[in-house]
């Protein structure tokens, strides 16, 4: 009897982790008051118990289905001086969009990523509050699935026009440098989008190119990012190399996410 990869054993489990991880979060969700339920973190980010309790819940059962594979965790700043440069690692952000979280706009995420060696092969995006729900992996999977009926649908991103890009950028944190690049090019239409979310919209074809010049944290962007390459599509750093991982501190340089054959791979 053939064992699964870790990747496809991942991708068999995440779907009942992002239902049950859903369920914490929208019941924070439901209920949160943004005068009572915010904390502050050290960096002065803020915090709230669904990113704890999620958080919680996430390192747990991969703790349990993978003792073996360390967990990087943006809640649990004792797993940011881990080593995992080498081999394979999970990198969890429990409520990714946590400003959207705060005010009741819908596009927050909750994000789990296995990298191997430096690089994305597997990754699950659930947006709960809008039940959406996003699986790939280098095994070929890429897919949505509907977090009410549990029905999957291929996806794959879209041949772009590069004469009338679509656009997609941070809602929450849209840089001066960012929205410069965007002015230079072809723009046909330009949507905002909160969280891991952006790189889910370019892979089921909704979207061609997201520039990112600003900073963002590993556990931000893994996820998303191998559901983009399950899906066909590339995250680049600036001079057209591949968006790796196990960086210092976790921290991204900025970078610009799209489908193949997109105009801008590097600037």
């Amino acid at each position: 009897m053939t064992m699964p990869t870790p990747a496809g054993k991942f991708v068999s489990l995440a779907p009942q982790w992002m239902t049950e991880a859903s369920k914490i979060a929208m019941r924070h969700y439901q209920s949160f008051d943004k005068d009572t339920g915010v904390m502050t973190k050290d960096d002065n980010s803020p915090l709230t118990k669904a990113d704890l309790e999620v958080d919680a819940y996430l390192c747990n059962v991969l703790e349990t289905a993978f003792p073996d594979i360390a967990v990087v965790t943006e809640e649990h700043a004792s797993s940011h001086d881990l080593d995992v440069s080498q081999g394979l690692f999970f990198l969890v952000d429990p409520i990714d969009g946590t400003r959207e979280f705060i005010n009741k706009r819908d596009e927050f995420t909750i994000n789990i990523a296995l990298v191997e060696n430096g690089k994305p092969v597997a990754g699950v995006v659930c947006a709960p509050a809008i039940n959406r729900c996003f699986l790939g992996a280098v095994n070929g999977t890429a897919v949505e699935i509907d977090m009410v009926s549990g029905k999957s649908r291929p996806i794959h991103v879209s041949i772009p026009d590069n004469n009338a890009l679509r656009v997609v950028a941070s809602r929450s944190h849209l840089s001066p440098e960012t929205k410069e690049f965007i002015d230079a090019h072809p723009v046909a239409d330009m949507k905002s989008a909160g969280s891991s979310l952006k790189f889910c919209l370019l892979a089921t074809g909704e979207a061609d190119i997201y520039p990112r010049f600003g900073p963002t944290m590993e556990w931000d962007t893994a996820a998303g990012h191998a559901v983009l390459l399950a899906a066909g599509g590339f995250v680049n750093n600036l001079d057209g190399s591949e968006l790796t991982y196990a960086k210092t501190e976790f921290r991204n340089p900025w970078f610009i996410a799209g489908a193949t054959g997109t105009i801008s791979k590097t600037i």
